[in-house]
């Protein structure tokens, strides 16, 4: 069995994406890691050199501005990174560059990933989310935020990155089938400090079009991204984070704050949140992917790990 990992990036140091943590977070799991850095002009691609990994090989990508609609640029270069990954990879394992797996879980990705192989019916597994909020002491746990993602895929060439990149699907639309691995993706997109938040916001505004929902509701006059009017429902992490990650908490430095208990949702939302932390189960939710079933980690046992 081959795997190599593959992700994007641009101007990583200038939005504070914890890129080098991502991707040393799957090395260990793959053969070869291809990582399409996109022109920036910060040092994006000297950090990326400075890993001083054999397994990296960078490929110099140039970003389409034309692409902004619904941040269709960010898929284009992902397809550009999966179409550089050689014949003879059976697993394409896909990080984006706030993503972050825990060591621990790599004994899962691993077996799946053998399970699966040789099973044609299962074209790609998939990781529940962690979205850390704030500070790394807090996941956001509303509708707002996905729960699962597809993040390993087959080497088919008809398999591609869809809309946004948040996930994957065939090149004419039609959904994956894909089985859990019951391992977690860290999410620590919205964790910087307030003021590189505020310029990570802003500079998506690259990526997307004027009068997309994105910028809409990123769209604020302060100077430092207000952490405390801008979430809906969080909760206490009580894990621990990879320990690639354990520079980044030690030098946290701001401490916004943040509440449990307070939870800015509306009467039909907090019937369906009241719903999902009874049951477990996400009414009406929207998924990139057919969950193939017939895995040691299907629907029930997902579910059972939400607990």
């Amino acid at each position: 069995m081959k795997v190599c990992g593959f992700t994007i990036v641009k101007n990583a140091v200038r939005f504070d994406y914890p890129v080098t943590e991502a991707i040393e977070s799957i090395l260990p799991l793959c053969d070869k890691v291809i990582v399409a850095v996109g022109d920036s002009d910060d040092g994006t691609r000297e950090l990326i050199a400075s890993i001083g990994d054999d397994k990296i090989e960078i490929i110099d990508t140039v970003w389409d501005p034309a692409l902004k609609e619904g941040g269709k640029v960010l898929a284009a270069e992902t397809n550009k990174a999966l179409d550089a990954i050689p014949p003879e990879y059976d697993w394409c394992f896909y990080i984006q560059a706030d993503e972050v797996v825990h060591e621990r879980f790599h004994p899962a990705i691993r077996a799946s990933m053998q399970e699966h192989l040789g099973n044609p019916a299962v074209d790609g597994l998939i990781f529940r989310y962690r979205h850390f909020y704030g500070t790394y002491d807090y996941v956001a746990d509303s509708r707002r935020w996905y729960r699962y993602e597809i993040r390993i895929v087959r080497n088919d060439a008809s398999i591609r990155s869809w809309n946004d990149a948040q996930g994957f699907r065939r090149r004419d639309g039609s959904k994956l089938t894909a089985a859990q691995t019951g391992a977690e993706m860290y999410h620590y997109g919205w964790v910087r400090p307030p003021k590189l938040m505020k310029d990570k916001v802003e500079g998506a505004k690259e990526y997307w079009a004027a009068d997309s929902k994105h910028i809409r509701t990123m769209d604020r006059p302060e100077e430092e991204y207000l952490y405390e009017q801008n979430y809906d429902s969080l909760k206490r992490f009580e894990g621990t984070h990879p320990a690639v990650m354990r520079e980044r908490l030690e030098r946290l430095n701001w401490h916004p704050e943040l509440s449990t208990s307070r939870k800015r949702l509306n009467l039909r939302y907090r019937l369906l949140y009241w719903v999902e932390r009874t049951t477990g189960v996400r009414l009406f939710e929207n998924r990139h992917f057919v969950e193939h079933k017939h895995s040691r980690h299907d629907r029930r046992n997902a579910a059972a790990d939400e607990q």
